[in-house]
């Protein structure tokens, strides 16, 4: 049934992936009106998440950043399809990395980095920074159920020198690189809800005290690496820029959870900057603790 799935669903996907981006774009504006006005996809998640998130904010303002969510949402989905057949040289002239440099440095000290991202603005295309480093990349990430879609997101994130890896996966490969005194930057989206029997620390996030997840600050700690925060800015439709800071260069001198609270409030300056570019859909606020004032 999953090989039934895929090839029949294949060819379409490849299809839109070959469309220039006007016309990808004015999918998006269609497919916009289709979940947005008539299926209302996720919508009470969305506008919960943002009475969560914005307390302090009126129903109109509420109502029109859920709105500019959605229509980036769109974008977001249609330029993941557009990974499949885009060139590298397009992809580099829409996807700019600011300050690259910041990782080159810590490479040519012979350290590897794990780099923290939050599910905000276009983390797909952050891949083509590979171009600019010599470290092999490495991306945690879960195992799609279909087997045959799961290798073709593998094998688009090929391209650029970077290996999805599960969880269980993680310390064996980057242990393994170690040994071998090979340098590699592994990349962690860390802003999700963990499974409440695995939350070790809670924290506040948007005000709010939830279960955060922690396994980016261990490795980093396990493994002697940099830890970086890369935040993504969208400058316009379909231009995005990747800037780069340091957590710490020396993550086993900071005490425990400190890089991992330093990177959550880093996410919270890029939402309050512009919060119509984060993933509102997800239930990142699930698990809560309710003050008892």
């Amino acid at each position: 049934m999953h090989a039934l799935v895929f090839y029949l669903v294949y060819p379409f996907i490849w299809l839109i992936s070959i469309l220039p981006f006007k016309v990808l774009y004015f999918l998006s504006d269609v497919f916009f009106i289709v979940i947005f006005r008539l299926f209302r996809y996720r919508k009470t998640v969305v506008l919960e998440n943002l009475n969560l998130a914005f307390p302090e904010k009126s129903k109109q303002e509420k109502e029109k950043i859920a709105k500019e969510f959605y229509k980036h949402f769109c974008d977001l989905i249609f330029e993941s399809i557009k990974s499949l057949s885009i060139s590298e040289e397009e992809i580099k002239k829409r996807f700019t990395l600011i300050n690259i440099e910041e990782i080159q440095r810590i490479e040519n000290e012979g350290k590897s980095v794990v780099l923290m991202m939050a599910h905000y603005g276009n983390w797909e295309w952050i891949f083509i920074m590979q171009r600019h480093v010599k470290s092999r990349g490495y991306a945690v990430y879960k195992r799609l159920k279909n087997k045959y879609f799961d290798k073709l997101i593998k094998k688009i994130r090929a391209k650029y020198n970077t290996e999805l890896i599960t969880t269980k996966e993680i310390i064996p490969t980057l242990l393994k690189a170690k040994v071998k005194n090979e340098t590699s930057i592994s990349g962690f989206i860390s802003d999700q809800s963990p499974k409440i029997d695995k939350a070790y620390h809670w924290q506040k996030f948007m005000g709010i005290e939830v279960p955060v997840h922690t396994g980016a600050e261990m490795i980093a700690k396990k493994l002697d690496s940099s830890v970086v925060f890369c935040s993504v800015t969208k400058i316009k439709r379909g231009h995005y820029q990747a800037r780069f800071k340091t957590i710490a260069k020396e993550p086993k001198g900071f005490a425990d959870f400190e890089i991992t609270d330093q990177f959550l409030k880093l996410v919270e300056s890029q939402i309050h900057e512009a919060p119509e570019y984060y993933l509102w859909t997800h239930k990142r606020w699930k698990h809560r603790r309710v003050s008892s004032e």
